[in-house]
């Protein structure tokens, strides 16, 4: 008797799965409005959030690949060199601290040449003015690494707060169900159990690739600060070397 009774739970199983799909649907969209509008805004959240990773992660991998090559550059040329991969490399922060420690170079070299003696090497004024300078491009190219970043924390901070609140509100409405009815029934009580955790399940969603991708970015900002400063000490020293 008991394998005819598992046999025939067996046989209803595949009669209740197919539902399984159409149900989420419709507890969506016959959910109260304001789970529904809590599970717009975690969309929201989630579209915009993954919209911020691709883009930092498209610009993090293409400011690395010329990096590197301008990085080769400066090292295989100099000066002169590097200023002509300049015009390739503008997505590495590099170039900002290059162009901003050159800038300050050349500003120098034109207040002291014409007390120089005609074919005599450029003098620098002060070597304390160009390391200010890069340490002023460095936090200019940090900002510029790190922007959009706290949407990321902002979304993994906030969402499942957000889905959280919209399943709080459901739970209410739900017992509230029970109380008009007077029924303890579980046909009664879970659907609307049901529909308030969406939007947790929503909430955690968004917040879960969010928390991860911040992780990821902010770590790789910090390779690019790492890598800057190593740049400015080997700037430094050419110039300390050759102009001063």
């Amino acid at each position: 008797m008991f394998t005819c009774g598992s046999c025939m739970l067996a046989l209803q199983m595949p009669d209740v799965a197919p539902e399984a799909g159409t149900d989420l649907v419709g507890m969506v969209t016959q959910s109260t409005p304001i789970n529904q509008a809590v599970l717009v805004i975690l969309t929201l959240f989630s579209v915009a959030s993954w919209a911020v990773i691709l883009i930092k992660y498209s610009s993090f991998r293409t400011a690395a690949r010329q990096s590197e090559s301008f990085l080769s550059a400066f090292r295989k040329g100099g000066f002169a060199e590097a200023q002509g991969a300049c015009e390739h490399a503008k997505a590495s922060p590099l170039v900002g601290i290059f162009q901003a420690g050159y800038a300050e170079m050349s500003a120098q070299f034109r207040l002291t040449g014409g007390a120089a003696a005609p074919g005599a090497r450029p003098q620098l004024k002060s070597l304390e003015a160009v390391d200010r300078a890069l340490l002023r491009a460095a936090a200019s190219e940090i900002s510029r690494l790190e922007r959009r970043l706290t949407f990321l924390a902002t979304t993994a901070s906030v969402t499942p707060f957000v889905g959280l609140f919209g399943t709080v509100v459901g739970i209410m409405i739900a017992f509230q169900r029970i109380g008009s009815t007077g029924s303890t029934n579980l046909a009664v009580v879970g659907p609307g159990i049901s529909e308030a955790l969406v939007a947790t399940a929503m909430g955690l969603f968004a917040a879960i690739p969010a928390v991860l991708a911040y992780n990821q970015l902010t770590h790789q900002v910090k390779e690019f600060s790492a890598a800057m400063d190593d740049f400015a000490m080997e700037f430094l020293n050419i110039v300390e070397r050759n102009f001063t």
